[in-house]
């Protein structure tokens, strides 16, 4: 489908602001070839209860002190998912963490509190240095970076790996999954915050203060020695469930008075600033095609009704000033200096130093092995 040689996949509504996408002659996009070829059938295949019988005895196996496994919540509905199945179906009883970034939105807030409250379960929350934080946050808006939430991701999953190790937790169990994330984003939208290296450049090259407190793990240090010589291990239960998110969010309403938010990943105030406002006025990049799409492949949306979704802006014009307002207040500078570097040249991930060469000759790999399905470039 093309429009004003602005090109949309047939079957998905990834386009051509992935400058990367191929289509076939049926103009289907190659994320919808790669679900059909290697993501669609494991989906089924997944859905094995010996299978999941015999992780879950793994896992109890290797308990370390009062709890089988770690996992961490943000108050999104896959991590509050998680919890209610890991606790109700598996019969597990995880330590959860909580990282606090310093974006936390109300709706957050309240959902980890009456998840946490109503399924008694034991919560450790990691508060990362706030002046760290602001400082490499500030060093990516001045980098003119399209990923902003590279800092506030890496802190998180860094956290929670570190956490796994120091306490010899041996599971990590996340809400990720193939049904609402079988189209990962294109690296020139989100390029991978497990890039210590990238991270790194980018705070020498603009930031004022050196990261001391500030949690790292760079990526072969989780994939690799934490995984192979610390026996840490990460388990998807999502994957093995019919998992429909706008009934699980449903549930998670009527059990626990968990609170809605507007998109994926909305539960974080940083992040519906970039996502709904830097990275689709600035870029061009609109977050939700990748996450439609993934609704679309896995029967939980129709196009037509993502079309329709998305003929709106992700957040209203009155949200927008909001959330300007408040991400620059929150990181003290003022809305003048915002603007002035929200019209600054854009630059890419390709401007600073990283990993990336290294980085997807091991998903290519990994792809080889059947153990990364998603196409990711």
């Amino acid at each position: 489908m093309k429009n004003n040689n602005h090109t949309i996949c047939r079957r998905c509504v990834m386009d051509t602001t992935d400058s990367n996408i191929k289509f076939d002659e049926n103009g289907e996009c190659d994320f919808c070839q790669n679900f059909d070829k290697n993501i669609k059938n494991k989906l089924i295949s997944l859905r094995d209860s010996t299978q999941l019988a015999s992780i879950v005895k793994k896992i109890k196996k290797q308990k370390t002190g009062n709890y089988d496994c770690l996992i961490g919540i943000s108050g999104g509905v896959d991590s509050s998912f998680l919890a209610h199945i890991v606790k109700n179906e598996l019969f597990l009883n995880p330590l959860v963490i909580h990282v606090d970034t310093g974006w936390n939105s109300k709706e957050s807030v309240n959902n980890i509190e009456r998840i946490i409250d109503k399924l008694s379960l034991d919560l450790v929350t990691i508060v990362v240095s706030w002046k760290e934080m602001r400082d490499l946050q500030l060093s990516f808006f001045k980098a003119q970076h399209p990923n902003l939430d590279i800092p506030q991701d890496h802190a998180i999953f860094a956290s929670i790996y570190n956490y796994a190790v120091k306490y010899n937790i041996k599971y990590i169990l996340t809400g990720g999954n193939f049904a609402t994330e079988c189209i990962r984003e294109p690296l020139q939208w989100a390029y991978h915050a497990s890039d210590l290296f990238h991270i790194k450049d980018i705070q020498k090259k603009f930031g004022n203060m050196r990261l001391k407190d500030f949690p790292m793990c760079n990526i072969f240090t989780y994939k690799i020695l934490y995984r192979y010589f610390k026996g840490i291990k990460v388990f998807q239960p999502l994957n093995y469930f019919d998992y429909k998110k706008e009934d699980s969010m449903r549930i998670l309403e009527n059990k626990y008075g968990w609170l809605r938010y507007e998109q994926k990943h909305y539960e974080s105030r940083f992040t519906k600033f970039y996502e709904g406002y830097w990275l689709l006025k600035k870029f061009g990049y609109d977050k939700r095609k990748a996450h439609y799409s993934s609704l679309i492949l896995s029967n939980q949306m129709t196009r037509e009704e993502a079309i329709t979704k998305l003929e709106k802006d992700p957040i209203t014009e009155k949200d927008a000033k909001n959330e300007f307002s408040y991400v620059s207040k929150k990181l003290e500078i003022s809305e003048s200096e915002l603007n002035f570097i929200m019209n600054g040249e854009n630059k890419s991930f390709k401007d600073y130093k990283s990993l990336h060469f290294i980085i997807q000759f091991f998903v290519k790999v990994l792809r080889f092995l059947k153990f990364e399905s998603r196409l990711i470039r």
